[in-house]
């Protein structure tokens, strides 16, 4: 007896190859780092380097990265920019990089001693334009070999195996592994806060306070959460003292912040709440437009902190006479980095401007500022354009607290 399909299954099968499935190629990371010359080696490995055209990596000009070696070719036929074509079969370029960065004089975002390391993964591995073959999925992976007496390695990755993570990042089609990371002898605080992994992480001896941030975020975040529908997987939050950067920067996933920082400063703000408002908002600002995220993520660091209960009415107002006194000179808020008056007065404008939109919108749901914040979220980088369309947008009509010359 025959076995007959009907002609469209037949056609069906014979259009299969057509749809080849998307072939997954293993892309390892591996960091080694090397105390006595303030350098890390690192290595890249394809499976399957025939996968990969090339990656067109920016290196900058500053001389951070050396001692180049690859399977396939490398080149570096143009300032700043080095070229990987891989080989066929396993191929893996490798290079030392420079750890210690000094963001202004003796004062460092980056550092190495004999105990530990603290920095960016995007200086580990630089941005790079990749070409591959169609129906290619890099699976990312990172590995740390450590020093002898280094315990440990944290991330704001997911951990896979010891001092091993994986790198996923959907946004990009060369995932690196980029935001802060921490190796060598470390203390660390750990607890679950909403849907995310949350790690206080610093170098033993320094002086961090982990207890003491990690009860503050508990307290913070159920108001942070009912702003930011975004919780992340994970959130590491490292830190050091001097000679490291005196402030707090904000990266994928994870900020630093120095250890002597205040959970709330005497001008009633807390760079730890701002910090994290950069983390989950992800709000970039473009076309001279920095106000928006600076402003933002000040505002919310004193109002979440308002609404959790941790600062009275009188309180409130005496900040807001602060920011006043501090931004009086200020004239416009356009510029491509905003300065502390500029920020403040941010703030300012912001506060005006959600008392307008809850007035406006008593009858239609009592919007706020919250709206359009949940609005600028799904852009990459907004301009003061989109804030006045996607704030104009929830009123349903022209803001008057927006139609002023210090947006112009």
């Amino acid at each position: 007896m025959s076995l007959r399909l009907p002609l469209y299954s037949s056609l069906l099968l014979l259009s299969l190859p057509a749809f080849a499935a998307t072939q997954k190629v293993d892309l390892d990371y591996r960091v080694r780092f090397l105390p006595e010359s303030n350098q890390a080696e690192v290595s890249i490995t394809l499976e399957k380097g025939e996968r990969v055209r090339s990656l067109d990596f920016n290196l900058g000009e500053d001389g951070r990265f050396s001692d180049f070696k690859a399977d396939g070719q490398w080149s570096q036929e143009q300032a700043g920019r080095g070229k990987w074509q891989p080989g066929e079969g396993k191929s893996v370029l490798s290079y030392r990089v420079l750890i210690d960065n000094e963001r202004k004089p003796g004062r460092y975002d980056a550092r190495m001693t004999q105990d530990w390391a603290l920095f960016r993964g995007d200086d580990l591995v630089p941005a790079a334009k990749l070409d591959q073959k169609d129906k290619t999925d890099l699976v990312a992976r990172l590995q740390f070999d450590l020093p002898k007496g280094w315990k440990s390695v944290e991330t704001g990755w997911p951990r896979i195996g010891k001092n091993r993570f994986r790198i996923d990042n959907p946004q990009r089609k060369f995932d690196r592994p980029t935001g802060w990371m921490l190796a060598g002898k470390l203390g660390t605080r750990r607890t679950r806060l909403g849907d995310t992994e949350v790690a206080i992480s610093a170098p033993i001896g320094e002086g961090m306070r982990r207890m003491d941030i990690m009860t503050f975020l508990t307290f913070v975040w159920p108001q942070m959460q009912q702003v930011f529908p975004r919780d992340p997987d994970k959130l590491l939050i490292v830190g050091a003292g001097d000679p490291m950067w005196r402030g707090g920067l904000s990266a994928a996933n994870s900020y630093f912040m120095h250890a002597d920082r205040p959970l709330v400063s005497e001008n009633g703000t807390s760079s730890l709440v701002h910090e994290l408002v950069h983390v989950f908002g992800r709000i970039y600002g473009r076309d001279r437009s920095d106000w928006i995220a600076e402003g933002l993520a000040e505002y919310y660091a004193i109002e979440l902190m308002r609404r959790a209960g941790g600062i009275s009415e009188d309180r409130y107002q005496k900040i807001r006479e602060q920011l006043i006194r501090w931004s009086k000179p200020v004239n416009s808020l356009r510029t491509d980095n905003a300065s502390g008056p500029v920020t403040a007065r941010a703030v300012l404008l912001l506060q005006e401007l959600d008392r307008e939109i809850r007035q406006k919108t008593k009858e239609k749901g009592n919007l706020s500022l919250d709206d359009v914040t949940r609005g600028l979220m799904r852009l990459d980088k907004v301009s003061t354009k989109d804030f006045i369309d996607i704030t104009e947008n929830v009123i349903g009509g022209p803001s008057k607290t927006l139609d002023t010359r210090l947006l112009r």
